[in-house]
């Protein structure tokens, strides 16, 4: 067991920097299975995670950033493709009545079963490094269950109607959280992107009143919880920190000199190279001259950790990944 505490602090002290993106998808590839084949197989999943293990030198593993485990498990309908991530289609429910009988669904229910077993194998598998599980957040979740649009109306229409959405999705999260836990994984990065579609006051009203519940249950010594927020621009930070979650993630579209200087120097902020603009579209000259900048602009703050904004997408080049870990090794000799 590997205490957590601890290795945030070792990675503070350390004057290296270590990479940590969120990318399982070019494991998927090196495997030669389709995404499909990786979100309704446990074992194809853990297989990928360990194979991008073994080809790069990331800090720490993280499974599938997959916003639609979660919806499944309620009753959303996901459409799969063979090499795209799933996506949620409809709405389940629409109104107070449909969510006070929306049950709270058992994590053996769906895909979950699945995602257990990923982060069990790939625990099990990968002992030198921590090993990340992921899950979306409450705000996020209910968002895919009430309908994004429609619910960004309802916050303010029938706000006590989403608080009760938002206690089950939480429930329902927490319980996912507490197994995943006694899977032998490290932490768990929990992605709240919708949170950053709204002002700093309801972030914290909506979002980080039940990621803290979350963080207050479930973060320990070997436990750390990371809070990813790729729909903050800078307005929704403060927000972000009050769940005192050990971690924070940014995406592509915010400051990172301007979160680090918001931040606490002793809680660990990641981001945050475009996953789609830089890692999948750029060339590896683009790539490493994008990381290398970034690594400068923050090379005063100890407690930085670079990496993607966002998941890695399917089919991003191998040789751009290369890039981004020779900007790192560049800099580090440096």
């Amino acid at each position: 067991m590997k205490n957590m505490k601890k290795w945030c602090h070792d990675v503070i002290a350390t004057p290296e920097r270590i990479a940590i993106p969120i990318m399982t998808h070019p494991g998927i590839e090196l495997c030669g299975k389709t995404v499909k084949q990786a979100v309704t197989n446990g074992q194809t999943h853990a297989e990928a995670i360990c194979k991008l293990n073994e080809v790069y030198p990331a800090a720490a593993s993280t499974v599938i950033m997959d916003l639609t485990v979660e919806a499944e498990c309620f009753g959303s309908e996901i459409v799969f493709a063979e090499n795209e991530v799933p996506n949620v289609v409809g709405r389940l429910v629409h109104d107070h009545a449909s969510i006070v009988a929306l049950p709270v669904p058992s994590i053996q229910s769906g895909r979950m079963p699945e995602y257990l077993k990923a982060n069990r194998l790939a625990a099990e598998n990968i002992t030198d490094k921590p090993v990340f599980g992921g899950c979306i957040g409450p705000f996020s979740l209910a968002g895919r269950l009430y309908d994004m649009s429609e619910m960004m109306m309802a916050l303010y229409m029938e706000p006590d109607s989403i608080r009760l959405l938002l206690e089950k999705c939480t429930e329902f999260i927490t319980n996912y959280l507490r197994a995943m836990k006694e899977t032998g994984v490290n932490g768990v990065i929990i992605a709240e992107p919708a949170a950053g579609l709204v002002s700093n006051e309801d972030c914290s009203s909506f979002s980080s009143t039940y990621i803290s519940r979350i963080v207050e249950e479930l973060q320990d010594d070997n436990f750390m919880i990371v809070l990813h927020n790729c729909g903050n621009t800078g307005h929704c930070t403060a927000a972000m920190v009050e769940t005192k979650a050990a971690g924070l993630h940014f995406g592509n579209k915010i400051d990172m000199v301007q979160v680090l200087q918001e931040c606490p120097e002793d809680i660990l902020v990641m981001g945050n190279i475009d996953p789609v603009g830089i890692f999948k579209m750029a060339t590896l000259e683009k790539v490493k001259k994008e990381t290398l900048e970034l690594l400068q602009k923050t090379g005063k703050w100890k407690n930085f950790i670079v990496s993607s904004g966002c998941d890695v997408p399917p089919e991003v080049p191998m040789e751009n990944i290369d890039a981004f870990y020779q900007a790192l090794n560049e800099y580090n000799r440096q």
